[in-house]
């Protein structure tokens, strides 16, 4: 990366207008001189994006993805086999926007689905690809930019074409990117890698790592579902360990990584990651500082189903870095998500708004929904 690009961490605030706190109010608080006690807003920060259009090409390669659409159905097709059968919320703004009123969210944060990724592509597909999945969010965004934020993907399979591509992310007002939690077999840590953050960085850009491809599914022998509920979390560990490894929020301390679902399984391990690492040898020797202080540099979302699982991830990694989440629209998504973090952690206001921001490095006013930059830095997490 050059110089050249200054790195604008900003301070994240965001204001709560009257109408939007009583917008979201219990029905029973509407009109009974209760509005002050209303709910805050919620930002959910997983949600995830299929285009409604996406035509199959032959010119590109077999594994080349396609929408398929009829009605409000949909089926995803890629290498010429079904992969998954979605409907119009994956897509239709006034769908949606009905679904987050009736579960009180405010915002939510767009993201391609993850399989769309493709980082198996050959490298001319996958930029082509991204483009098409960025310039429909940001369009989705412009339906109603009160309502979405938009997260972004590249072709991250070859660095410098994606380090040309995050600058089309940030002038489409795209506040970062998704990425697997490998690249096609390749580990996050990896030093090949380290430009893109290095990019994200400079261009105030967030990182969102989402499980994909897992490790370990043979030694399940079993449906995709349980892939996807026992491999995934596993598979998000994996991602973090290596990034801790790899000394990236070491080296690039003012990036801002989300791990999908709660970090997964890393909450959990992190006394043990500890333990290993009080003991000395090669993991001192690639972490300066004890695992779980480096953990408390990732955010986190609130995916979990169970309020005592939320409530411990809060206790290792901070309640500064928990942003609420959902997995919108898909079944394993979590219902109500603001809810369940009202009721888990009531004792932590900015989880539902205001660490989201500070992932986005954007202030919002919900009011007009538009971005605006200060160029005063976010201080550390807190060890």
């Amino acid at each position: 990366m050059t110089s050249s690009i200054k790195t604008i961490i900003p301070v994240c605030k965001v204001n709560y207008p009257a109408w939007l706190e009583m917008r979201f109010a219990p029905p029973s608080a509407r009109g009974s001189g209760k509005e002050r006690r209303a709910p805050l807003p919620v930002v959910d920060a997983h949600t995830h994006f299929v285009p409604s259009r996406l035509a199959a090409d032959a010119t590109r390669d077999r594994r080349w993805p396609s929408v398929d659409v009829s009605g409000d159905k949909a089926a995803v097709v890629i290498g010429g086999k079904l992969f998954r059968k979605i409907d119009s919320r994956s897509w239709d703004v006034g769908r949606r926007l009905a679904d987050m009123d009736a579960d009180g969210t405010a915002m939510q944060v767009l993201s391609p689905m993850p399989e769309l990724l493709s980082h198996w592509l050959p490298a001319d597909d996958a930029e082509y690809l991204a483009d098409i999945i960025n310039e429909h969010i940001a369009g989705m965004i412009g339906e109603a930019p009160r309502r979405f934020a938009g997260i972004g993907m590249a072709c991250v399979q070859d660095v410098p074409r994606a380090l040309a591509q995050l600058q089309r992310i940030k002038a489409l007002g795209l506040t970062g990117i998704e990425i697997g939690t490998h690249v096609n077999g390749v580990a996050l840590g990896t030093e090949a890698l380290h430009p893109l953050y290095e990019a994200a960085e400079a261009l105030d850009l967030c990182i969102f790592i989402h499980p994909l491809h897992p490790a370990g599914l043979e030694r399940i022998a079993a449906g995709a579902e349980f892939g996807a509920t026992a491999a995934f979390p596993l598979e998000t560990a994996l991602a973090a360990v290596s990034l801790l490894a790899g000394g990236v929020l070491e080296k690039f301390s003012k990036l801002r990584i989300l791990l999908s679902h709660g970090g997964g399984a890393l909450p959990w391990i992190v006394p043990r990651l500890d333990y290993g690492w009080s003991l000395g040898g090669e993991m001192q020797k690639r972490m300066t500082r004890s695992p779980r202080e480096i953990a408390r540099g990732f955010f986190y979302d609130s995916i979990l189903y169970d309020a005592a699982a939320l409530q411990f991830m809060a206790s290792v990694v901070g309640q500064d870095r928990i942003v609420v989440g959902s997995d919108y629209p898909f079944t394993i998504r979590q219902k109500d998500p603001g809810a369940f973090v009202r009721a888990a952690l009531p004792d932590c206001p900015g989880v539902l708004a205001d660490n989201a921001f500070a992932l986005l490095g954007c202030t919002f006013d919900l009011e007009t929904q538009h971005a605006t930059r200060d160029r005063h830095p976010v201080a550390s997490p807190q060890a």
